[in-house]
């Protein structure tokens, strides 16, 4: 099976640029699944109902979120009824939305995905290695799912790290986003679990982490009150995870980068 991974897809721009260039990436990869991490595409602070419609409309599979799913309030009232769009699964329970899901892809295979959410530097959460293995406790690749992706949404690399040797051997792909830059260790682990720690982002290089360049530095060299964070806005660059799983096991049997767009070296998946 053959699946691809949208990196945090950022305001306009980044929206622009995947629902632009899906449908050529598509037909030159031919994916089985595809799942995009939405939760800054609404001008860089969550995501709306009419974005998640844009996307599953032009192909996504699974809309994956992380800390700023709630930036848009009226997604409260949404989650509970599009078992597409996921939260992370360690927000306390009784909060609206899942963290998992069960889906078929193209091929007719079983995807399953889950979302944790990182504690290092970020929010308190419920415990992120505690919540999936309960999880997968009662999802075995192979058995309940042809394969498993794990995001693992965080800010340390080294709890994204552990997580993927926690899982290694246990499903198909662990990736990292939230950090809106590519990291360049996509491998496969020892267990034969893909990994890669962060995606990175669809969206304006030439800024800061996506976000228009003097704002952000202001607030780094000057301690004042200073404008809200906006996207910048020139052309987005795609950053995207693909995977290839073998179909008896559900395990990798490659990963590789995309990048596509002005800013990055470009890096192109073989079909």
């Amino acid at each position: 099976m053959k699946i691809l991974y949208f990196g945090d897809v950022i305001g306009r721009p980044g929206r622009t640029a995947l629902l632009d260039g899906l449908a050529e990436i598509r037909a030159d990869l031919a994916p089985d699944f595809i799942m995009a991490n939405g939760e800054n595409s609404a001008h860089g602070f969550g995501i709306t109902e009419r974005i998640c419609n844009q996307f599953f409309e032009a192909g996504i599979d699974v809309i994956t979120t992380g800390n700023h799913v709630w930036d848009q309030r009226e997604i409260m009232n949404y989650i509970d009824a599009e078992p597409r769009l996921l939260r992370p699964l360690n927000y306390p329970k009784g909060t609206p939305g899942k963290g998992t899901g069960l889906f078929e892809a193209r091929n007719g295979q079983r995807v399953f995905v889950a979302q944790i959410l990182g504690r290092l530097f970020m929010d308190a959460m419920d415990d992120p290695f505690a919540r999936i293995e309960e999880e997968l406790a009662g999802m075995v690749l192979g058995a309940g799912a042809d394969a498993i992706v794990v995001d693992i949404h965080a800010e340390a690399s080294s709890e994204k790290m552990a997580v993927g040797h926690v899982l290694d051997g246990r499903v198909s792909m662990v990736a990292g986003t939230h950090t809106h830059l590519p990291t360049a260790d996509a491998q496969i682990l020892p267990g034969g679990t893909a990994y890669q720690s962060d995606v990175g982002m669809c969206g304006d290089y030439d800024s800061v982490i996506g976000m228009k360049k003097d704002v952000a530095v202001n607030r780094f060299t000057k301690k004042v009150p200073s404008d809200r964070l906006e996207p910048a806005e020139a052309e987005a660059t795609l950053c995207a995870v693909f995977l290839e799983t073998d179909d008896a096991t559900g395990l990798a049997k490659r990963i590789e980068p995309l990048r596509m767009g002005p800013r990055l070296h470009q890096a192109r998946p073989s079909p």
